[in-house]
């Protein structure tokens, strides 16, 4: 239990995605990121569930069986592909997200990279999670998995003013 520590991790973790956020012009994302972290479901169990190094819903997860923080978080928060699931004639399926999504789950996956992994970050850790989870994704959209894995990629290879010029131009369309 460490409320102090987990307070620190939430906001480092939202001043980094605000920053990458405002770096792409998604100023509104930037500012309203993971706000529901702060409410009382998830706030309470990221203090109780707290270890530094990830995120506490794992540990919360490990030891109910669930993670009752996820399951508030990813239903309010549309940069999370576990958001964009709707019905279809196979049952639950991922649904494309939006560019905007997209761009901010990346800013979001490089910020808790930088803060889990501190001075051992690397640019390609991003990567190496988006590819451990990658059998565990069934409900992510085809398309919006290529489209991140392309960025990841290209964060990976060229480093970050790369992927973020990548992200303005090619993702969000928008001029220099």
């Amino acid at each position: 239990m460490d409320f102090w520590g987990h307070l620190k991790t939430v906001n480092h973790h939202r001043a980094l995605v605000r920053k990458y956020c405002f770096r792409l012009g998604l100023y509104w994302q930037g500012l309203t990121h993971d706000l529901s972290k702060y409410s009382p479901v998830e706030f309470w169990a990221g203090v109780k569930y707290f270890q530094g190094d990830h995120s506490p819903n794992d540990a919360q997860r490990k030891a109910r069986g669930y993670s009752a923080s996820w399951m508030h978080h990813k239903g309010r928060n549309r940069h999370h592909f576990e958001f964009w699931t709707d019905y279809g004639p196979e049952g639950i399926q991922g649904v494309e997200m939006p560019a905007k999504y997209v761009a901010e789950m990346f800013c979001d996956r490089l910020a808790a990279s930088k803060v889990y992994r501190g001075a051992d970050f690397d640019p390609g850790d991003p990567y190496k999670f988006f590819l451990r989870g990658r059998d565990k994704r069934l409900l992510l959209h085809p398309a919006t998995s290529a489209l991140l894995e392309t960025i990841l990629v290209k964060l990976r290879d060229e480093g970050e003013d790369a992927a973020f010029d990548y992200i303005r131009r090619e993702v969000l369309k928008k001029k220099a």
